[in-house]
């Protein structure tokens, strides 16, 4: 791990030439994280060929680490965009058509992103209430697992279709399923037993394996096992045992790419916006499925890398959104699935001991390298075992523990955590959240908040010397924080700051969230934060951010 005596990192080439050497091993361990998992999410996505997962993050270590806000943050395809992406190319009939016009969403929705940088909308992640936000994290992650579980079994992709919906072939009198409709995720969970009933003994073998390694290694707390990336390990051992159990590469059993100098140059371009005149409410949906989620997702873990800067530094926010909508916009062109700043392979990034935006450079540029050369080995890869890969991905984001946190947090949030799981996973992303959102505001205003107060934060700020006081009144609630946040925000670095909530009513577990945040990246800046006036409010929770409402 870094350490602060060396000073803070310098950036652009002077950081190249002064923190190389510890970038590049970075950049190199990322890479072996990196390769499977893009691998997985590319097919998992729907993407007509794996390799386009990989594109992705080859066009976000080498195109978007130099115009990023963060120093960190490895930009690349994410497994929480997976229900998504497969959704929207399912939603245009699927296969190359679908993929096509699949890809115009992912082009707007990159033009979005990009508006949304321009115009300061970095903070877009505060307007939604925790609780939300987490339970859209938690479904996906639910529909990762759910929909991986076949391919973990080595289940053929037909039975992954639905034969009520199969046309009949007129000269066999069989039903066609590759024209057969995928099963829902109600269908798929109902239907569960049936669909692993024709597993492939090997491929289960591998797959049962390499989920045991990669949860294993999450068990790990330290020494040298620690450092080597466990889907390095997982590739290792199931491309072993691939070989060894003669896997062929039947009905989509291992990994087939082809070269990518042939793919690019069959078709360079490959987006297709008619999508937007012959299918307008389904275009206009995925747009803002792809442009809402994937933003705020890298705004999350934008924000949480900050935290685990050796340096402290401080990311720009909305250059950030930028650089990853320019990205997005490239790939989306060529034919990639969108991506975000990726928590798991930063936070790997900061352990590796990264310096500075250089290590998400090299890593770009060793997943090029191993598409140029080393597609003989990528070809010979079981796909259960990337499924392995990705359950777990789906795991940490519906981890058993976060529901036992909304739960410590407050009843009133672990109902809002909940209700948004059930709706997005059953129905739909977008309508989970907005359902999560207008939950959050009954629970709100049947606590006390004033309607008047949803949308308007009350403050007033005085200054006594080094000491400043912000008074807040009414109420302070998601809804109104960003308000507030531009108040807090505004005050002058190294001052002893309190922020005064004895008058307000509600004080809800989103701003108490923001709040705590704030106060800890003010302190690491040089200032002081005392937040009170709670002794009159009554925590609806046994957290340190719950719910208070004043007696």
């Amino acid at each position: 791990m870094n350490t602060f005596k060396s000073g803070i990192p310098k950036d652009g080439l002077e950081g190249l030439k002064e923190s190389w050497r510890g970038d590049l091993l970075s950049g190199f361990m990322i890479f072996l994280l990196a390769l499977p998992l893009s691998l997985g999410i590319g097919k998992a996505s729907l993407l007509p060929n794996p390799i386009f997962g990989v594109i992705t993050a080859i066009i976000g270590g080498m195109v978007v680490s130099l115009l990023s806000g963060s120093r960190l943050t490895i930009k690349g395809p994410a497994a929480g965009l997976i229900p998504i992406i497969s959704g929207c190319i399912g939603a245009f009939g699927g296969g190359e058509q679908g993929w096509h016009l699949a890809l115009g969403c992912i082009v707007v929705a990159s033009v979005l992103q990009i508006a949304f940088g321009l115009l300061k909308m970095g903070s877009l992640a505060d307007f939604f209430p925790g609780a939300a936000i987490h339970g859209l994290l938690a479904s996906i992650g639910v529909l990762i697992i759910v929909k991986q579980l076949p391919v973990l079994f080595g289940v053929p992709g037909s039975f992954l279709k639905d034969p009520a919906t199969a046309p009949i072939d007129a000269a066999t009198g069989l039903a066609d399923l590759s024209k057969a409709k995928n099963y829902d995720i109600i269908g798929l969970v109902k239907n569960m037993p049936d669909i692993l009933s024709h597993f492939d003994k090997s491929l289960l073998i591998i797959g049962v394996l390499s989920l045991v390694v990669v949860f294993g290694f999450s068990f790990i707390k330290g020494g040298f096992l620690k450092k080597i990336p466990a889907p390095l390990v997982v590739i290792i051992a199931a491309i072993g045992l691939g070989i060894a159990f003669a896997v062929q590469d039947i009905q989509g059993a291992l990994v087939k790419t082809g070269n990518i100098t042939d793919i690019l140059s069959d078709g360079f371009i490959n987006v297709d916006f008619s999508g937007i005149s012959s299918h307008t409410g389904e275009f206009i949906k995925w747009v803002l499925f792809i442009a809402l989620v994937g933003s705020i997702e890298s705004l999350l873990t934008v924000k949480a890398i900050d935290g685990m800067d050796p340096w402290k530094r401080k990311s720009d926010a909305n250059k950030d959104l930028t650089a990853v909508g320019i990205g997005n916009t490239i790939t989306g062109a060529i034919g990639g699935s969108p991506m975000i700043a990726e928590v798991v392979r930063s936070s790997a990034n900061v352990g590796y001991g990264a310096r500075t935006r250089w290590a998400n450079f090299f890593h770009g540029v060793f997943l090029l390298i191993a598409l140029l050369i080393a597609v003989p080995v990528i070809e010979v890869i079981p796909y259960s075992a990337l499924a392995a890969l990705l359950i777990f991905a789906g795991y940490r984001l519906a981890n058993p523990k976060e529901f036992k946190h909304m739960f410590h947090i407050g009843i009133d949030q672990f109902i809002v955590f909940v209700v948004t799981i059930i709706v997005c996973a059953a129905d739909d992303l977008l309508m989970g959240v907005a359902i999560g959102i207008a939950l959050e505001l009954l629970i709100n205003v049947i606590r006390g908040t004033r309607i008047t107060n949803l949308f308007k934060a009350n403050a007033d700020i005085s200054s006594n010397g080094n000491n400043v006081t912000v008074k807040v009144t009414g109420d302070a609630v998601f809804s109104n924080y960003l308000g507030l946040k531009k108040k807090i925000y505004a005050v002058e670095k190294g001052k002893q700051l309190t922020i005064d909530l004895s008058d307000c009513k509600v004080i809800d577990n989103s701003s108490m969230q923001s709040l705590h945040d704030f106060k800890i990246q003010y302190e690491n800046e040089g200032g002081k934060v005392i937040l009170s006036g709670f002794h009159g409010h009554v925590a609806k929770g046994h957290h340190e951010t719950s719910t208070r409402v004043k007696k």
